[in-house]
């Protein structure tokens, strides 16, 4: 078994790859990418015939390399990415329509497609129909001021 890993250092090194690459699919870490890379590298060197020594000098000049100059600025581009808001920070900032008179206490809006308690930000009062703006929610009550038009 030794003597055939030696004869054919080329697939060990690919074996490795695939094997690092595939435990890389359940971490995300991109962290064993970067080793999976690194055997790719030295699987290349061992199909051309160069000696052990210089296959893991380049398995681990790659590896490490991609490691420390790579994988951060990729791990920051793909949790830089706009964040999704969801339920109530979804409705802050949306128009809606008065169903009932909304004051300083109480009141009733039309906020996406449903029936909003809601109340006047300041000592505005809106009648029904009027449209609001939606500045924040507090609770399961909207708070609406003057829709600037």
């Amino acid at each position: 078994m030794i003597d055939w890993l030696s004869d054919h250092a080329w697939v060990t090194w690919l074996g490795i790859a695939v094997l690092l690459a595939v435990v890389e699919l359940m971490s995300l870490d991109l962290v064993l990418l970067m080793f999976a890379l690194g055997a790719l590298g030295a699987a290349v060197v061992a199909g051309f015939g160069g000696p052990l020594w210089l296959a893991i000098l380049v398995f681990v000049v790659v590896s490490l390399g991609l490691l420390f100059l790579v994988r951060p600025p990729l791990v920051q581009r793909l949790h830089a990415g706009p964040t999704l808001k969801t339920g109530h920070e979804n409705l802050v900032g949306r128009d809606a329509v008065v169903v009932e008179p909304v004051g300083r206490e109480s009141g009733r809006v039309r906020l996406a497609s449903e029936l909003w308690s809601a109340r006047a930000d300041g000592g505005e009062t809106f009648d029904t129909g009027a449209e609001v703006h939606v500045i924040r929610i507090d609770g399961a009550t909207a708070v609406v001021t003057r829709k600037e038009s």
